[in-house]
């Protein structure tokens, strides 16, 4: 009795083994499949033991269109601008992190936090294609991951200043500021552009010494510079006005928890693995500075001015060495003394010759030329020492440059885009053509001077202008003209129904006198008439 009871109880087993199977394979294929249905025949397990034990199971019914399960929804489509975006991070910078990483070492280290900062951003971009735009705090919640990698690609800079590779750690902290777009309502692009040339300030020493060296290096600044002109480009296309926000979406903090991190951010780029977390605050390592010797103190028994301070340090006692001139020995009484080169009977200290005077700077036409330099180091343009120039000299500032112009004469100099300053000085028969400008042109020893605005600017300062020709725009004609020691200045402004320049002098001669009645003096432009 024991056999079949046996037999039995395997068999129920098997039973229930093959019902928990097929139904375990139900809900793997489709989940939404309803409870009492059962499983097909070709899905259950035979058992060797007792095949025609298993009842066959009755065949699902027949699909209609009621009881089909529902297809799932399609993929929600990308917004064109979030696509363009990873485009830019699949190829530039991408191809950044990975001249990165071929340097290794903190390059690399710092490059895996730009690649995360662009990340965050990309998932920024998408949180604000659904959502409406939040009020300070919150937009300040949803940037504070972008701010923390900032910080942390500045801290290792910060913490690595004696590093062999400062200068690049350099270029990476004083650029990364460029993730800061975001925040910017008003043309983004220009803010991507500001600091291109900050970045330029320490990548260009990079690309000096590497250069004969080490062509790595310089493809791998190359390639951060890309980044800049590419997402330049990227902004002023999809991004004008700044980051969009959907005005028919959501909560940006709800929306924010939504969006999964595998779709709010791109794959993870072949660069290099995520970033480590930021190194724990300190106090920086101290800077190796050397400092040169210092200079040796001249003997008291030393010649030129050490001695002659040293001699007057003794007071009084500084005329006891002098001797008494006997009247013989004097030239202005004995004319036959005068008419000798030398006085006789003095000693050969007396004798010896008055130094010669110093010498005079040579004319500025004996002087040796410099080669024509056009360089961007920092947030300043330096050009200088062009000569003739056939074309123009074009400058391509943005709104944080200054420029300086020295020494370029017979030349036509272009400053494209809105600049903050521009200075020259030492230079004729110079034409400058200048967009717009948020502070002055001052012109300092300048001969046939010729400046044209074509948009605005607020002030001219002319110092020892000695001929000079303004062209002003419509939008500058309210600009200010400050003059100083200058002469043959005129001013030429659009006037009249077919926008024709009208000439007109600066005054200058000025009468002076002094007004008893107010108490003060006055001045009064002397006007020629007749």
């Amino acid at each position: 009795m024991a056999a079949p009871s046996s037999m039995h109880n395997l068999t129920t087993l098997i039973k229930r083994l093959e019902a928990a199977t097929s139904r375990l394979e139900d809900i793997a294929t489709s989940t939404e499949l309803p409870k009492d249905t059962f499983p097909c025949p070709n899905q259950s397990i035979t058992s060797p033991a007792d095949a025609s034990a298993v009842p066959t199971p009755p065949p699902p019914p027949a699909p209609n269109a009621a009881s089909a399960p529902a297809p799932k929804p399609a993929a929600e489509p990308l917004p064109e601008s979030v696509e363009e975006f990873d485009s830019f991070l699949e190829s530039t910078v991408d191809k950044y992190v990975k001249r990165s990483n071929e340097i290794g070492g903190l390059v690399a280290k710092q490059a895996s936090l730009v690649l995360k900062g662009f990340q965050e951003q990309r998932k920024l971009l998408l949180i604000a294609s659904k959502s409406k735009k939040p009020d300070m705090p919150g937009l300040q919640s949803l940037l504070q991951p972008i701010n923390d990698i900032v910080m942390a690609a500045m801290e290792i800079k910060d913490s690595n200043r004696g590093d062999a590779l400062s200068n690049h750690l350099s270029a990476v902290s004083d650029g990364i500021m460029v993730l800061g777009w975001v925040a910017i309502e008003n043309r983004p692009a220009k803010h991507v552009d500001e600091f291109l040339g900050s970045a330029q300030f320490f990548g260009n020493k990079v690309l000096k010494e590497y250069k004969e060296k080490d062509p790595k290096h310089v493809e791998w600044i190359q390639s951060f510079y890309a980044i800049f002109r590419e997402l330049s480009e990227l902004l002023k296309q999809h991004f004008a006005s700044g980051l969009p926000w959907n005005p028919k979406g959501g909560s940006a903090l709800d929306v924010a928890k939504s969006v999964d991190s595998s779709q709010g951010a791109p794959a993870p780029s072949a660069g290099g693995p995520p970033p480590p977390p930021p190194p724990p605050p300190g106090p920086p390592p101290m800077l190796d500075i050397k400092t040169e010797p210092a200079a040796e103190a001249p003997s008291s028994g030393s010649s030129g001015f050490g001695a002659v301070f040293s001699d007057l340090n003794k007071g009084e006692a500084v005329t006891k060495g002098l001797r008494k001139v006997d009247k013989s020995q004097m030239t202005h009484k004995n004319p036959s003394l005068r008419a000798s080169s030398t006085a006789s009977g003095g000693s050969p200290t007396a004798r010896a010759k008055s130094p010669a005077p110093g010498k005079k700077p040579k004319p500025e036409s004996m002087r040796v030329k410099k080669p024509a330099k056009k360089e961007l180091e920092g947030n300043k343009w330096t050009v200088e020492n062009y000569e003739k120039e056939p074309q123009p000299v074009e400058v391509e500032a943005s709104l944080s440059h200054s420029i300086l112009i020295s020494r370029c004469n017979n030349t036509t100099i272009i400053i494209k885009g809105k600049a903050n300053q521009v200075t020259v000085e030492n230079s004729n028969r110079l034409s400058l053509v200048v967009d717009t400008l948020v502070s002055t042109v001052d012109v300092v020893k300048a001969q046939n001077f010729a400046l044209q605005v074509m948009g605005t600017i607020p002030t001219v300062m002319l110092d020892q202008v000695d001929g000079g020709q303004i062209y002003l725009s419509k939008e500058s004609v309210s600009a200010q003209i400050f003059t100083s020691k200058s002469a043959g200045i005129n001013l030429n402004v659009i006037s009249g129904p077919d926008d024709d320049y009208k000439e007109v002098p600066l005054p200058s001669q000025i009468c002076s006198y002094y007004d008893e009645s107010k108490g003060d003096l006055v001045n009064e432009i002397v006007a020629h008439a007749g």
